[in-house]
């Protein structure tokens, strides 16, 4: 007999519906859907959000968080993968309490209550008591409805509760939106610099200023950096530091301001610790634009300072490299930037022009290359070329050039590694996309892009590894469908099916005018035997590219793992896809 180990934790509760209903009509289809259940849904993401399963029953299981926010992430994940489900159901309650574990079993008001919310639910519920509720951050507790008062059988007190369900109107919660913990290396997230300017022309100054700085940073490998794309959702924001030290994972944050007059700029700059919001540095900088590279490489030495005053010589040395000298190209290569993020084939018709007259300016400067060979090489896969043949060989032609003229930038390899893997060159498109992650490890779009090279060439597996890695290094990033949808389609690969359409509805809420998740959602129903559902998401697809066929398919990704497109086209030919 061991002694009782009490403790305060996160319960979550959870059973399967009818369960007793459903062994009646059909016992061995059952305890096979629960095998699945547990194998590919339950399991790993109990594993993701670092919970502990501390009782099992045949339909149920109380799971320990040391987390709340991965109590309530954790419970929502399930049920979004279960929505589809065509005989499995849950239902979930969560609470935050003391919990005593004694011989292998677990007691206290944490159990107890989690497990009245519990029987509470309604299919598809997650149920939170106000305890859990008021532990979670704004964004996360937005998502519940309800807060009215009941009593619960055997508890003393009243409890209010939340109700979240799989078939409301909340919002997707992916695994990777709540609070992040911190990584085990210094981690930074840099804030868009406010344009104090007072000329809106001059926005794209200050955010050329602010990539500029993540860029740099970004070299360095011992230095975890968010991604641009999420730091630029907080952009024109009045922010609460400490929410977004939580919402990003990161320790420090690094915020400041650019006021452009005439020839002359003045940045402010300050470095802040999260947790606390305490100041640690500041620093205001007044210089003749002329000078707008060395502000650069004294802003990212005076940080670089803070976390470690021995840096290797080599890493300083890349992380004072400058895109080009000449500012009129610079200021042209940011302005184009800004029109590529918006991923509209105008923007893109825009960016491209901008890259062009760049390249006028300074014909060796290797980022506006690589910025129109990707330029290129998206018109082509998304059917915005009026000549694909063009658009690829053109898109070849400047990402050479730009690793001709800069084989240190992860970007310009990012660009090579895409085209070649559009060709079919595994060998090239692989050594491009990894030397581009070794030059610059924190890069979400270098990852992404040997996701994707790695799920061409027949790894799923590791394309699923490396999508996460993405999500977690850019968790709000503008490419997050892509992230998503391309993670789905591994996962439909491997026929973990349920995670698939978690991934591909996920991604449709971040996108839902484009048609490649829409054909994520209907692969996977498909594959589940969900045919439906499967049709709908079809249909949706259809409606927003009308040329889908068979043979559409085999013209953009002819290049792909042939067992995987044989198995991708099965399945959308199940659910209505012609052949011409």
């Amino acid at each position: 007999m061991t002694a009782p180990v009490r403790k305060l934790a996160a319960i979550l509760a959870a059973d399967v519906v009818g369960y007793s209903k459903l062994m009646g009509e059909d016992q061995a289809r059952t305890l096979d859907a629960l095998r699945q259940l547990r194998k590919k849904l339950f399991e790993p993401v109990v594993d993701e959000y670092r919970g502990n399963v501390v009782k099992r029953m045949g339909d149920g299981w109380i799971v320990e968080f040391a987390s709340v926010s991965d109590a309530v992430d954790c419970a929502l994940r399930f049920q979004i993968g279960l929505a589809a489900h065509e005989i499995i159901r849950l239902r979930a309650g969560i609470h935050i309490g003391e919990v005593v574990f004694e011989d292998e079993d677990v007691f206290g008001e944490g159990v107890n209550v989690a497990a009245r919310l519990e029987e509470l639910a309604e299919p598809g519920e997650v149920l939170i008591s106000d305890t859990v509720h008021n532990s979670l951050d704004k964004k996360s507790a937005a998502q519940f409805n309800g807060g009215d008062s009941q009593d619960l059988k055997n508890i003393a007190r009243p409890v209010q509760i939340w109700r979240w369900s799989s078939s409301g109107t909340q919002q997707v919660l992916p695994a990777e939106r709540g609070m992040l913990a911190l990584p085990d290396k210094p981690s930074i997230a840099v804030l868009p610099f406010d344009n104090m300017s007072g000329d809106p022309e001059q926005e794209y100054f200050s955010d050329g200023m602010t990539e500029d700085i993540i860029t740099a940073l970004s070299r360095l490998r011992w230095l975890f950096v968010i991604a641009r794309n999420s730091t630029f959702t907080y952009k024109g924001r009045a922010v609460d530091i400490k929410q977004v030290g939580r919402e990003l994972g990161v320790r420090y944050i690094l915020e400041g301001s650019v006021r452009k007059a005439g020839v002359r700029v003045r940045v402010t700059a300050q470095l802040i610790e999260a947790e606390t919001g305490n100041h640690i540095w500041a620093e205001r900088y007044d210089r003749e634009l002329a000078d707008i590279f060395d502000l650069q490489d004294e802003l990212t030495e005076a940080i670089s300072a803070q976390v470690d005053a021995e840096l290797a010589g080599s890493e300083r040395e890349q992380a004072h490299k400058k895109p080009t000298t000449d500012l009129d190209a610079w200021e042209l290569y940011q302005r184009g930037m800004w029109h590529f993020y918006k991923y509209g084939k105008d923007d893109f018709i825009e960016a491209r022009r901008l890259f062009q007259r760049a390249l006028q300016r300074s014909p060796e400067f290797a980022n506006a290359h690589a910025g129109l060979a990707v330029i290129a090489y998206n018109n082509a896969l998304l059917g915005y070329a009026e000549d694909r043949a063009a658009d690829l060989d053109e898109s070849l032609h400047h990402a050479e050039k730009a690793v001709a003229l800069d084989d240190r930038d992860s970007y310009n390899l990012y660009a090579l590694g895409r085209i070649f893997t559009n060709l079919g060159d595994r060998d090239r498109a692989v050594s491009a996309l990894e030397k581009a992650i070794r030059l610059n490890p924190n890069s979400a779009t270098a990852h992404h892009g040997l996701a994707m090279a790695r799920y061409w060439f027949g790894g799923a597996t590791e394309s699923i590894s490396l999508h996460t890695r993405a999500i977690r290094l850019s968790p709000y990033d503008p490419q997050l469908c892509a992230f998503h949808f391309l993670r789905s389609m591994a996962y439909s690969m491997l026929d973990q099916l349920d995670l698939a359409i978690t991934d591909a509805k996920v991604a449709i809420q971040e996108k839902s005018d484009e048609f490649l998740p829409c054909l994520a959602l209907a692969v996977a129903c498909s594959l589940s035997n969900n045919y439906d559902e499967g049709r709908a998401a079809y249909r949706q697809a259809s409606a927003l590219r009308p040329e889908l066929s068979v043979a559409y398919i085999n013209s953009t990704m002819s290049q792909v793992h042939g067992p995987y497109m044989t198995k991708y086209l099965d399945a959308l030919r199940a659910v209505g896809l012609p052949e011409e």
